[in-house]
């Protein structure tokens, strides 16, 4: 049965996502009206391809009816019932697919042992012995430091999404060759874009989900992004980033530290997504 909330209750939620959304994403939103671009929080919004005010959309998920809400009646994904308006089940159904296929990739994701060893090298290795850095932005080492870096460590990314951008120098150097066939096969939990993609998985169901869970996975992607590039190769010091020198031992020991922390947080969230789909998986069944 699906629950019923009133004009009152549901306007108050989706003004408190929208509070939140705006809380995080203020200064960054006032820096993109100025024409500047930001390295470290595009990515959120240029690599998955949903804008801000995408994310500010509020949504209340699948099963759950809005009293007097015509404004969501023309929304894709959504339907005119007798106490409302509500996600449609053939909206679900043609989703289905999409559903399943996550719930798939969290399932094999959460069930593998966290691998906590890579410190980040996969954009060291995007940047290794080319002229063509993906950012505009200097490197820390140099390019000679940078490539000596590569070198040193070993390449243990686990991450297709990270692999396919390393330059053609670096790819060989990696512990074994990755490919989307077998993404399922080698995500795993302790990599920080596994954790990222958590925010992927959730507004690509949208509206099927609900958008305070997509925005704790905003949160938790924004913070990995963070660590992300501060173990990078860039230097970040001018956007008030100071790095995680990951050439050092004291470096990688905090990469490790921060990349538990928010490996932590995705064991979590990688639950309730699952929970999510698999809730949607029985819902579409049943109808």
């Amino acid at each position: 049965m699906s629950t019923i909330l009133s004009a009152t209750d549901w306007r108050a939620r989706r003004a408190r996502h929208r509070d939140r959304v705006a809380g995080a994403l203020g200064p960054y939103l006032d820096r993109k009206q100025r024409g500047e671009a930001h390295p470290v929080i595009d990515f959120l919004f240029t690599y998955y391809n949903h804008r801000p005010a995408q994310l500010e959309r509020w949504h209340p998920g699948f099963g759950v009816t809005l009293s007097e809400a015509d404004e969501y009646a023309a929304n894709r994904g959504y339907r005119r019932t007798a106490h409302g308006v509500s996600v449609d089940p053939a909206f679900l159904s043609r989703r289905r697919e999409t559903v399943a296929w996550t719930a798939d990739l969290l399932a094999a994701t959460a069930a593998r042992p966290a691998q906590l060893g890579c410190f980040g090298l996969h954009e060291w290795a995007m940047v290794y012995r080319t002229d063509r850095p993906r950012h505009d932005v200097p490197l820390r080492l140099g390019p000679a430091g940078t490539d000596a870096v590569v070198e040193a460590l070993p390449l243990r990314c686990t991450h297709y999404d990270a692999f396919r951008f390393f330059t053609a120098a670096a790819a060989p150097r990696n512990v074994e060759p990755l490919t989307r066939a077998d993404q399922i096969d080698r995500e795993q939990p302790g990599c920080v874009h596994a954790t990222m993609d958590l925010y992927r998985a959730a507004f690509k169901l949208a509206p099927l989900l609900d958008s305070q869970l997509t925005f704790e996975c905003f949160a938790l992607a924004l913070d990995a992004r963070e660590l992300d590039m501060r173990a990078s190769p860039y230097d970040l010091s001018a956007l008030g980033y100071s790095p995680v020198p990951i050439e050092t031992p004291a470096g990688r020991a905090e990469y490790v530290r921060q990349q538990t922390a928010l490996a932590q947080r995705g064991t979590e969230l990688r639950a309730a997504l699952l929970q999510r789909c698999s809730a949607l998986l029985a819902a579409d069944t049943a109808d």
